[in-house]
């Protein structure tokens, strides 16, 4: 068969005034940018086990939009999409599907709704897709689909990943490409809508196949940038020492998404410095420890932390890793006191890159259920508004005209060009101070 697998991409804000903003505050843009220009990791994992009689086609969907007619030579489209494209995505499937050309669409998204989702397509996935893909294949060949394939409680063991098709990609496109060590984690946010919507349990992914999917990055592209599509990467920290000693061999540059911990294992740090770490981005979610209570539902972990966090975002830059923190404003303990003392925790610690964004109740989610049971969702289907900065929310402590007009106002301060190079200026010049060598250890 010859299956055109397509990716949903770009940022999405409805807000126009925070869109226009974005415009003429750089700072404001460049992570939206990086994650935009990610190419989807999931359909390029399904291709990587596709069997090879198949022919496959790796298509951004936004590249769509200057073809007209759609290109029609498939026999199956394989769409992922996230919750404020899902109507984007949703089109696309209706529109395949008036030429007869079968469409099956996956993601978190649809794994939660996959009955909403059914609508608009002839088969949904749920939940990991590496369970269910050759089935897929295998009755769409026999023309014998499903309309549901896969659940939540499905099992995939990582011992068995294969090496996504990054073949397929046009590297020139992108600025990093992404490798996942790992799915789930150890947290359990209320708001979280990453891989911990589709596994209930932390797993990670052999070294050995980590490494060759480096390699084969290394092949097809001098000098890479990887990014860890991890939710939280450094669980198994002596599993990272041990690929980090390989990794230095590599000479890579590389991202990844934590927790303070990080900072508590000097070794740790050394090694990611020495292997080519840039910069690591790190969920503090709110500069005032109460607000904390209740965001993390097993333990209250990020609560109980709280008094580390200044000190584990030195100690990191102390070592050359830039930490980007991220804060999610509108929490329950939030009122209009927050937008200052984000702007502050941000300058006291001295912080090289910071994203702010709004709470957001992403389908699925615990955060999702308990609003709607308290009937604080505004639109409860508004899935567009699921863009991480536009408000679908009554908040607790503050009117919604508050939280929307205090957000652009942090983010006006936040990415103004002289406070975002103040703060990255300090970061360079602490180093020159107090160079961080191999071997050197920085207390």
């Amino acid at each position: 068969m010859k299956i055109a697998l397509m990716a949903m991409s770009g940022i999405r804000v409805c807000d126009t005034e925070l869109l226009e903003l974005g415009l003429t505050l750089p700072g404001f843009v460049e992570r939206s940018k990086t994650i935009a220009s990610l190419p989807s990791l999931g359909l390029l994992t399904l291709a990587g086990m596709t069997p090879r009689h198949h022919e496959l086609s790796y298509i951004e969907v936004p590249d769509l939009t200057a073809v007209d007619p759609l290109p029609a030579d498939f026999d199956l489209i394989a769409i992922s999409s996230y919750s404020a494209q899902i109507d984007e995505a949703y089109d696309l499937a209706e529109q395949y599907k008036s030429m007869g050309i079968p469409v099956v669409i996956g993601g978190p998204h649809v794994s939660v709704l996959p009955h909403e989702a059914i609508d608009h397509c002839d088969a949904v996935v749920i939940g990991e897709g590496e369970c269910v893909w050759l089935d897929v294949l295998n009755d769409c060949e026999n023309g014998k689909l499903k309309r549901i394939y896969g659940s939540l409680k499905g099992k995939y063991s990582l011992n068995n990943a294969p090496i996504p098709a990054f073949e397929l990609l046009d590297i020139s496109k992108y600025n990093r490409l992404t490798v996942q060590t790992s799915r789930g984690c150890p947290h359990r946010c209320e708001f979280c809508a990453s891989s911990i919507l589709l596994v209930d349990e932390y797993k990670q992914k052999p070294m050995h196949q980590v490494l060759a999917e480096i390699d084969k990055i290394i092949d097809i592209w001098k000098n890479p940038f990887i990014e860890f599509a991890d939710d939280n990467t450094f669980v198994n920290k002596e599993y990272w020492k041990e690929l980090l000693t390989q990794l230095k061999e590599r000479k890579i540059k590389w991202f990844t998404e934590t927790d303070l911990s990080v900072s508590e294992d000097e070794k740790l740090l050394e090694l990611m410095r020495e292997s080519g770490c840039a910069q690591v981005l790190i969920g503090f979610e709110s500069p005032n420890q109460p607000a904390l209570q209740g965001v993390d539902l097993r333990n209250d972990w990020k609560y109980n932390h709280f008094t580390k966090y200044k000190e584990a975002i030195q100690k990191i830059q102390s070592h050359g890793v830039t930490v980007n923190g991220c804060f999610v404003i509108g929490l329950d303990g939030h009122d209009e006191t927050i937008f200052e003392q984000v702007f502050e925790f941000v300058k006291e610690a001295k912080l090289y890159e910071v994203q702010v964004t709004i709470l957001t109740p992403f389908p699925g989610t615990p955060l999702y259920e308990r609003l709607k049971d308290q009937n604080r969702l505004l639109d409860p289907e508004a899935w567009t508004k699921c863009t991480l900065f536009d408000l679908n929310f009554n908040p607790l402590n503050m009117t919604q005209e508050a939280l929307a007009g205090g957000f652009k106002t942090l983010v006006s301060k936040l990415y103004d060009d002289d406070f975002t190079r103040w703060r990255r200026d300090h970061f360079k010049k602490y180093l020159r101070n107090n160079p961080v060598t191999k071997g050197d250890r920085v207390s």
